[in-house]
């Protein structure tokens, strides 16, 4: 092995455990938002627990956010929780900033 192949082997494995950490964050924050969201509609521990996990997968529809953010402003809609699109982007900041916090806590 040479100096070369151990550098690019140390940057192959940083670059896959920060996708990792990324992705876990990311879950983290769409659980808590699934969390927020329930609260906001008045679910029960239960409901609350199972709209957290549809709000996960849902954001396995598409690359991005968007997928997320279509599903919580329907489903409050839906609620009839008066709520816009600009007030659910705050939310998912202030959840990112939360998950990674319980996140880098954690390990």
């Amino acid at each position: 092995m040479t100096t070369f192949d151990d550098r690019e082997r140390a940057f192959e494995t940083k670059y896959a455990r920060d996708e990792e950490v990324a992705f876990r964050i990311v879950a983290r924050r769409n659980r808590l938002l699934g969390q927020w969201a329930a609260t906001q509609m008045g679910l029960t521990k239960e409901e609350s627990d199972a709209y957290a996990t549809a709000v996960v997968q849902a954001d396995f529809e598409e690359a991005g956010d968007e997928d997320v953010i279509r599903k919580l402003v329907s489903d409050l809609t839906a609620a009839n929780v008066a709520i816009d699109e600009a007030a659910i982007r705050r939310t998912i900041e202030e959840k990112t900033i939360e998950a990674r916090r319980q996140l880098m806590g954690s390990e």
